[in-house]
């Protein structure tokens, strides 16, 4: 029995040990791959540190280079500005030399003049105390002598100098012509109103129609574009005095052409589409004019406003080019004063702001520029350097003078304004505004050169019956508030519809 406890109390201390010994042995293998690991990221830790170290002296050195390379080219700007202003220096020390020396030669020849007239006059008092005539009695006789002795030759010389006089008319005509010219700007209201599609092949127009004419009435329907489809081979042309909107339809259609398939639903999602691009040109195009003219610290809001100016037109003159224009020759003229040349560039660019949203709310294209540049913060001096323009504010500062100057170069400059076409055009705002003042009308389109005006009502606001008596309103207050030739069609539509999803 004693033999059988110690036994298993060797078995036990055995086994005892044994597991401390496999323990100890496990505990040392952790540490080990512990120390391994350790190591390794502490080797991994230095040669990202080295590595950082490497990228930042890289990038120390290159930014060092593009320091010298700006200082390089200030420095050469600034030699240039020196060299200029030391040309100008000596051009304006030789201009008023040359002038001085003109004033003393006018003076000499003004005395060397009166000398003259003078002496002529001495003389033919002279001559007329020897003669007994006076001066209109010989030259009587004298030209009726020569008259009489020369007159085929002064014949001669009269046809010489008629046929002269003609040659010296023609050429002073023709300078008229070469001024005049470059004047005219026809104010044919096609030119601004219309674009031009091509089409692959005449089977084209076909698909475009549609079946019973669906495709091309839902297509004007959505964009307000009316479409004529004449016999012009591979060619339609889109019809609307809204650029935007031309524009649109105009891609909705390349789209639908490129892509093929022409039906109500691709109709609808190509027009969306070209709706999304023309929204991203508006934005680049305001962002480009800001940046072209070295003015970076407008809102987005606001560069998206002047970038709709791109399709926006005013007596036939592209707005968004013509307030470019008006910020460089505000810029030019205020350089040229000492002036403020910031305030009146950036006056200058944004005076015509109201222009794009005069569509849209009510009012006066400045008043609502005023409005739409206090709600963005722009600076009190630009604001009151652009309000002046039309002189219906007072001139509060200098700046303002420049800007209404660069407005008018801008605007009288030979060509740039075509009166007709802008009144054709407000007649057609207004009669889509007419329409949109009625309770019901969710949009409405003045289609077919203004002889038609289509307008949309909400299906819940506008029952079937009251769209005629709506039609029959809006005849009667645009009879009432417009003038115009002929007769405007006006077309209500209301459209249902119901949708579901199989699911």
């Amino acid at each position: 029995m004693i033999n059988f406890i110690i036994i298993l109390l060797i078995s036990f201390l055995s086994g005892f040990l044994l597991g401390q010994f496999f323990v100890q042995k496990r505990q040392e293998k952790i540490e080990k791959e512990t120390e391994e690991n350790l190591q390794a990221k502490k080797i991994e830790a230095e040669n990202l540190i080295k590595e950082a170290r490497e990228k930042s002296v890289l990038i120390i050195d290159e930014a060092k280079k593009e320091r010298e390379k700006i200082l390089t080219e200030v420095l050469q700007k600034e030699e240039r500005v020196n060299h200029r202003e030391r040309f100008l220096d000596e051009r304006e020390i030789t201009l008023i030399e040359r002038e001085k020396n003109l004033t003393e030669k006018i003076k000499d020849i003004e005395e060397k003049s009166k000398n003259l007239e003078e002496k002529e006059r001495f003389l033919e008092e002279s001559l007329e105390k020897i003669s007994g005539f006076t001066k209109e009695e010989a030259l009587k006789i004298l030209f009726e002598k020569i008259e009489k002795e020369n007159e085929n030759e002064i014949l001669t010389r009269i046809i010489k100098i008629k046929q002269k006089g003609d040659e010296i008319l023609n050429q002073e005509i023709r300078n008229i012509l070469y001024e005049s010219l470059p004047r005219y700007a026809r104010s044919v209201v096609s030119e601004i109103t219309t674009t031009t599609v091509s089409l692959p092949n005449e089977e084209m127009k076909g698909r475009i129609i549609g079946k019973e004419g669906r495709n091309i009435k839902h297509f004007e329907n959505l964009t307000g574009v009316e479409i004529i489809i004449d016999e012009t081979p591979d060619l339609v042309i889109l019809s609307s005095f809204d650029p935007v909107r031309r524009e649109t339809a105009r891609l909705a259609l390349e789209k639908l052409i490129k892509d093929g398939r022409i039906n109500p639903a691709t109709i609808e999602e190509k027009i969306q589409e070209a709706k999304e691009e023309i929204n991203r040109v508006i934005e680049e195009a305001g962002k480009n004019a800001s940046y072209e003219l070295g003015i970076f610290d407008l809102p987005p809001e606001i560069m998206v406003l002047m970038g709709s100016l791109k399709f926006r037109y005013s007596y036939g003159q592209n707005v968004l080019q013509h307030s470019i224009e008006v910020a460089t020759f505000s810029r030019m003229i205020a350089e040229e004063l000492g002036l403020d040349t910031a305030v009146a560039k950036k006056a200058g660019f944004l005076h015509d702001i109201g222009k794009s949203a005069t569509h849209a709310l009510e009012g006066n294209h400045l008043e609502i520029g005023i409005k739409i540049l206090e709600r963005y913060n722009i600076e009190e001096k630009v604001i009151l350097a652009m309000r002046s323009h039309h002189e219906t504010y007072p001139f509060a500062i200098p700046e303002a003078y420049i800007v209404l100057t660069a407005d008018i170069i801008s605007s009288h400059r030979l060509g740039a304004r075509r009166e007709t076409t802008e009144i054709y055009l407000q007649r057609l705002q207004d009669l889509e505004r007419i329409a949109s003042s009625f309770e019901g009308v969710e949009k409405s389109f003045a289609i077919s050169g203004g002889r038609e005006l289509r307008v949309f009502v909400t299906a819940d606001k506008v029952s079937d019956l009251e769209i005629y008596k709506l039609a029959k309103e809006i005849a009667q207050k645009i009879e009432k508030e417009l003038k115009y030739p002929g007769e405007i069609k006006v077309v209500v539509v209301r459209e249902n519809r119901a949708v579901e999803y199989a699911r």
